[in-house]
């Protein structure tokens, strides 16, 4: 598997991808919208990276930095095709998503998972995320958010 940059060449995938995700189906993303959303991330440059396996899209990571709370990196989505999880797709790219932040002079970063997707919210928890609170009604009327942030500055807790 090999991480790139997102290209233009990569958009019909990408939102193919997110049109297939059952998790992403509770926020209604259809493959039109959601080409849409990745022109527009393109345009305002945030940083989207592509996991390709075999020359097929298997995954993508987005993050939107910003000075905003201290210098803080927003993983708006990470996300791995159906079927293709527990394999460090997620893992590959959530650590170059993380290493590009940090190179950029962030010091922080956060993210938001659905409150119900258990798998998710441990998968962050892995990669040493911490809960910061539930945000009900965040996004959208009916779905639970939980905010989670990673700081760079903070000790690592145990130490």
């Amino acid at each position: 598997m090999r991480i790139v940059p997102a290209t233009r060449a990569h958009v019909a995938a990408l939102a193919a991808l997110m049109a297939k995700s059952p998790l992403l189906r509770r926020y209604e993303v259809t493959a039109r919208g959601a080409r849409a959303s990745l022109l527009e991330a393109m345009r305002a440059r945030d940083v989207l990276l592509v996991a390709i396996e075999d020359d097929a899209v298997v995954g993508f990571a987005w993050s939107i930095r910003t000075r905003a709370l201290d210098r803080t990196a927003y993983l708006r989505l990470l996300l791995v095709g159906e079927g293709l999880r527990s394999r460090g797709i997620g893992a590959a790219l959530l650590a170059r998503t993380e290493r590009a932040a940090r190179a950029a002079g962030c010091r922080h970063m956060v993210l938001l998972v659905t409150a119900t997707n258990r798998g998710g919210r441990a998968f962050y928890a892995r990669n040493g995320y911490h809960h910061v609170a539930h945000l009900p009604g965040f996004v959208r009327p009916d779905v639970a958010e939980s905010l989670y942030m990673k700081n760079w500055l903070a000790p690592r807790r145990g130490k």
